[in-house]
């Protein structure tokens, strides 16, 4: 936090290389008291550099950009400063970059096309820790995911799912440990403070992942996942 901005409001970064969409998003997120937009930049390589110097609280990344496409830059991002927030900003749902994204260690996704009222609530919530998945593209994750692993399927090929980057991030690590220690999507939720709404999202992808919707054969498959990672 810098000295200049206020205790309690949102440090913003806004990667995009149309110069519009930026000043846009600019303009409806420094209009909120609890925003501040400190900076834009117009690729990934601009992005990461911006980050590293200025350390804001959430990024909004633009999918497809020149020098170094968004996906990369928050790959980079979350590897180097894994407790900031980075949102992919999209005009499309394409299931490989869905998968991609979420799969690098995204905290979720925020269409170009959303009214603003609804732009400064997904940030909103995002900045709160809530991953945000707008419903069209919750569907194709789901259904991505999905067909990697036959339904109905007791095991997996760990190794099949590492090839796609279909590995846990770190969230859905810690998330899976709360399960494998009995706690309800209730006590989940209270526990990474989020709301429980966010928690069910994190457990279906989790579900998603593995092949299965029964929760206890998704614990003995995470118990042989955790095992196999730790080898």
């Amino acid at each position: 936090m810098t000295a200049t901005t206020p205790a309690g409001v949102t440090r913003l970064l806004i990667a995009d290389d149309q110069t519009l969409l930026r000043d846009g998003l600019q303009t409806i997120l420094n209009m909120e008291d609890d925003f501040e937009v400190i900076k834009v930049v117009s690729n990934g390589v601009e992005a990461c550099e911006a980050v590293e110097s200025l350390r804001p609280n959430l990024v909004l990344m633009d999918i497809k950009m020149p020098q170094m496409d968004g996906i990369e830059a928050m790959k980079r991002i979350k590897r180097d400063y894994p407790g900031t927030i980075v949102l992919m900003l999209t005009t499309f749902a394409e299931d490989k970059y869905i998968v991609e994204s979420m799969a690098g260690g995204a905290d979720g996704f925020l269409l170009k096309d959303m009214p603003g009222d609804r732009i400064v609530e997904v940030v909103r919530d995002a900045a709160k820790g809530h991953i945000m998945l707008p419903a069209a593209i919750a569907a194709k994750l789901a259904a991505r995911l999905s067909s990697f692993v036959p339904a109905g399927t007791d095991a997996f090929d760990e190794r099949e799912l590492k090839q796609q980057g279909l590995t846990l991030t770190e969230r859905e690590r810690r998330i899976s440990m709360l399960m494998l220690e009995g706690y309800s999507n209730k006590q989940i939720a209270g526990s990474l403070f989020m709301s429980e709404g966010t928690a069910r999202n994190y457990i279906s992808i989790i579900y998603n992942k593995i092949g299965t919707s029964d929760r206890q054969k998704a614990i003995a498959l995470l118990k042989e996942l955790m095992l196999k990672d730790a080898t």
